[in-house]
């Protein structure tokens, strides 16, 4: 709310483009009312970026005739990977405004947020709500999630220790994919995706709300040990389709079809008890001379190879070899124990493990144990 927003907005402009006169340059603003955005009153800009306020998209092209638009910032939706508190159907804001923020009580004990994409922060909106805001008007280009990565720093909604960052990512602390992830894959990519959620091992009689996201398909039908639950398909108002069941230890299955043609298929297995621990890494091959590194993601299994969703183990990962463990993480966003650590208890199932080079050329041996499971070790070569 000051002229001098004229001024440097002119100013920064002007720096940039003796930089990079290709490029278009945008600013992220919140004032929607033209009367009080100096920084739009600069008409230096070449695209007006808004932060949330997708309330007020359909009158952007009036308030700001012959103007270029796009979300600066769109969502903060709250949530942990793995954490399914139902119902799923009703959204929550947390916390319901700033006055609230800074003594914020709500939430859950264990300071987590809901998988589900119903818990938002009092300023923004949920994934689905805020990506068809966009989808909706054909004058905003696009949208930037906040966020893509939850992040150290800003623990909202809970703003006390043992909370250590934002819950707002689409992928975790540890870049495990949360489900929000897949909302904006089957809107994104041109490929099949078609993810179902939460697991399918909770107690018997349990009611369970089950989501998918899908694309490329005009419906998808939920089968619960072979017994159809019925088809569900989107409409212009939702992002995902949604079935509430009564668990059966077994399968759920998922079939999406367009026209009748099967386009994909998706099942999870109830699982047993927790087993062993699976090494996967995002490659096999690392470079020698200290700056490569390989994500190792440490997945606890039962017998079958089923992912066990609620194993929480202390793994303990030891390293042999030209590489050093560099980091581990569980994605948890109140977890406390030094990120350098090479022993993290796994969160919803997964840990991760980060191996970063020596200088020195050789082979690499990486164990994870942990009480009660079956140890994995991992081979991993090394290049010059």
């Amino acid at each position: 709310f000051d002229s001098t927003g004229i001024t440097i907005t002119k100013e920064l402009v002007d720096i940039v483009k003796a930089i990079d006169p290709t490029r278009p340059v945008i600013c992220a603003m919140t004032e929607t009312k033209p009367q009080y955005n100096f920084i739009a009153k600069s008409n230096a800009l070449d695209v007006f970026g808004f932060n949330y306020r997708e309330y007020d998209y359909d009158s952007l092209p009036i308030r700001f005739p012959n103007q270029k638009f796009i979300g600066t910032e769109i969502a903060s939706s709250i949530a942990t990977r793995g954490v399914y508190y139902r119902p799923s159907d009703s959204i929550r804001t947390w916390p319901i405004d700033y006055k609230h923020q800074p003594n914020f009580d709500g939430g859950n004990p264990d300071f987590t947020g809901p998988a589900y994409d119903n818990t938002k922060a009092y300023w923004g909106n949920t994934h689905e709500k805020a990506w068809l805001a966009v989808k909706k008007s054909p004058h905003v280009a696009g949208g930037f999630i906040w966020s893509g990565f939850d992040y150290i720093g800003e623990p909202l909604p809970y703003p006390k220790f043992p909370a250590r960052s934002s819950y707002f990512g689409v992928i975790d602390l540890a870049g495990f994919p949360k489900d929000a992830f897949y909302l904006y894959q089957s809107e994104w990519v041109k490929k099949n995706v078609l993810h179902i959620f939460p697991h399918w091992s909770w107690n018997k009689g349990d009611s369970v709300d089950v989501w998918a996201y899908y694309n490329n398909a005009d419906e998808v039908e939920l089968f619960v040990n072979g017994k159809s639950a019925g088809k569900r398909s989107k409409t212009d108002s939702s992002l995902h389709v949604l079935w509430k069941v009564v668990y059966e230890p077994g399968s759920l299955k998922a079939i999406s079809r367009m026209k009748g043609k099967v386009i994909a298929t998706k099942e999870i297995k109830t699982a047993g008890p927790a087993y062993k621990i699976e090494l996967v890494p995002d490659k096999k091959v690392i470079k020698s001379g200290g700056s490569d590194m390989i994500f190792v993601t440490a997945r606890i299994v039962d017998r079958n190879g089923n992912p066990v969703p609620e194993a929480n183990h202390r793994i303990e990962f030891i390293i042999a070899g030209s590489a050093v463990i560099a980091g581990t993480d569980n994605g948890y966003q109140a977890d406390t124990v030094s990120l350098k650590k090479p022993v993290r208890t796994a969160w919803k199932g997964l840990a991760l493990a980060i191996i970063q080079s020596t200088e020195k050329k050789g082979n690499i041996t990486l164990m994870a144990s942990a009480k009660g499971l079956k140890t994995a070790l991992l081979t991993i070569k090394t290049t010059d």
